[in-house]
């Protein structure tokens, strides 16, 4: 399973995961003033029931939330700018999957989502989806307005710079993770890294593509290059809880 959801990636996620998302995201969602809310979010005084399938599922699921959250005002101006919102036909309570799903329409470039015959159709992801689907040109439009308006090559761009900025201090640090010593002893991690194609070096100032070395201070801790983050991900050991990352 851990190997299809690192195809559906590419092209969305599996049903169970925007609904994931859109939880986590109407429990960390901005508030804002009753005299500045133009996109209502329903009720979130109840705290979300998460199911996750594993670690990848569940690790997608907040990237998504996050991604969601740290773009919502933009995510809200398309939605209103281009008159998809409001909808009679979406209750205020699947906003927030509308708003997860829209990040990530737009994240693959407001291509169609392909779905694999081991999907779990849900039936409110399969609603929004088809209504975001349909307004794609307008959702579009929308978003290339707001860069004109913002003069941003990107969305990124359109960020406030200190936010751009701690992103990239961020990507650059090395990454951590942990071995869990309950399902696979050190050797062993040593010796599937090493099939791999994963050199250990003595530290960090050694790092060139595929390396890795192990923590100074802490001995069942590896660090690898940021760079490597979605390749490490995609390893068996990561689907297999073996290594997490920190």
């Amino acid at each position: 399973e851990k190997r299809t959801m690192t195809l559906i990636e590419k092209n969305g996620y599996q049903d169970y995961v925007y609904i994931n998302a859109a939880k986590i995201f109407q429990s960390i969602h901005t508030k804002k003033p009753k005299d500045r809310i133009l996109v209502s979010y329903g009720d979130d005084s109840l705290s979300p029931m998460l199911t996750f399938k594993d670690e990848y599922s569940q690790r997608v699921s907040y990237e998504l939330a996050f991604s969601a959250l740290k773009y919502q005002d933009l995510l809200e101006e398309m939605l209103l700018d281009s008159c998809v919102y409001p909808c009679q036909s979406i209750p205020d309570e699947l906003t927030s999957l509308l708003v997860v799903m829209l990040y990530d329409l737009q994240d693959r470039k407001f291509q169609a989502r392909e779905i694999f015959d081991e999907e779990e159709p849900v039936a409110e992801v399969q609603k929004i989806e088809r209504y975001l689907y349909s307004f794609r040109t307008k959702l579009a439009a929308a978003l290339a307005r707001c860069r004109i308006r913002h003069g941003a090559l990107s969305i990124e761009y359109i960020l406030p710079e200190t936010i751009r900025k701690q992103e990239q201090r961020a990507s650059a640090l090395p990454l951590c993770v942990w071995i869990n010593t309950f399902k696979i002893s050190l050797q062993d991690v040593f010796k599937d890294l090493k099939k791999k194609g994963f050199t250990r070096v003595e530290s960090v100032s050694d790092f060139d593509r595929y390396t890795y070395c192990m923590d100074q201070h802490c001995h069942d801790v590896l660090v690898f290059p940021s760079s490597l983050k979605e390749e490490l991900l995609n390893l068996d050991l990561f689907a297999d809880c073996k290594l997490l990352l920190q």
